[in-house]
C-alpha cells in the first residue's frame, strides 16, 4: 500500500495519497487546500485518482475537494451527518478569518462497516463522531494503519467547542471504537505525527 503524506492549506492538515501498488488506483483522504501539490503526487506516482474521502466536513479538511473533483473525476465521499457542515465550509473559514474554495458535491454518503476499495486495498469505514457529528476513521486491517482525521492525535483529541462537537461523544469514539483495534496499528491523524493505537493507550490523557 502507498501512503504519501502532503501537508495542506493554513492549518497545515494533514493530505493522504493513499493507493495500490498493484493497480496505481488512489484514493485521497482529506484534501484540505493546495490541490496543485496533491495532483503533483498523483502524477508523479502515476496514480489513478478513484476516490476523495473525507474523514469530516471542516473547511481546512474539505478545501481543495472540488477542485481535484473537477480535474479528475473522482467521487468524494462523506458521512451524511455531516453533509450540513458540507455545504457551509465558506462560512467555517469566515470563523477564521479566512477564506476557502467551494465545497465538493458528495457523490456518496458513507456509514460505518462501508468497505472503500482501491485496487487491493480495502478501507473500513468506522464512525467516530464527537469532532463533527460524522467524523469517521478510516482502518486497513492488513496495512495495520487508521486515517483518524481530528478523532485522535499523538497526545490529544480533536476540540469539541465547534458546532457539532460533543466531548462525551468523541470519548466514545476514542475508547470504544479506535481503541478496540490492535495496539500496533499506526495512526495517521490529520494533523501533526503520526503514532499507534498502542501509545495512544499509554500516554494519551483521553484514554484514561
Amino acid at each position: 500500500m502507498i501512503i504519501e503524506t502532503v501537508v495542506v492549506g493554513p492549518l497545515a492538515v494533514n493530505c493522504y495519497v493513499t493507493a495500490s501498488e498493484t493497480t496505481r488506483e488512489a484514493a485521497v483522504i482529506d484534501p484540505g487546500g493546495d490541490a496543485g501539490k496533491i495532483s503533483d503526487v498523483l502524477r508523479k506516482d502515476n496514480l489513478k485518482l478513484k476516490y476523495i474521502i473525507l474523514t469530516h466536513a471542516h473547511f481546512d479538511h474539505a478545501g481543495a475537494a472540488a477542485e481535484l473533483q473537477e480535474e479528475t473525476g473522482a467521487q468524494v465521499l462523506a458521512h451524511e451527518k455531516d453533509a450540513l457542515l458540507l455545504k457551509n465550509t465558506d462560512a467555517q473559514a469566515a470563523l477564521f478569518g479566512m477564506q476557502t474554495s467551494r465545497p465538493p458535491r458528495p457523490d456518496y454518503f458513507l456509514k460505518g462497516g462501508d468497505s472503500i476499495k482501491i485496487g487491493d486495498v480495502e478501507m473500513e469505514v468506522i464512525e467516530t463522531p464527537g469532532h463533527t457529528p460524522g467524523g469517521i476513521s478510516l482502518y486497513v486491517k492488513d496495512a495495520k494503519v487508521v486515517f483518524t482525521g481530528d478523532t485522535l492525535f499523538w497526545g490529544s483529541i480533536g476540540r469539541t467547542d465547534l458546532p457539532g462537537g460533543d466531548f462525551n461523544t468523541i470519548i466514545h469514539s476514542l475508547k470504544d471504537k479506535l481503541g478496540r483495534l490492535p495496539d500496533d496499528t499506526k495512526v495517521y491523524p490529520g494533523h501533526g505525527d503520526d503514532t499507534t493505537i498502542g501509545l495512544e493507550k499509554q500516554q494519551n490523557p483521553y484514554f484514561e
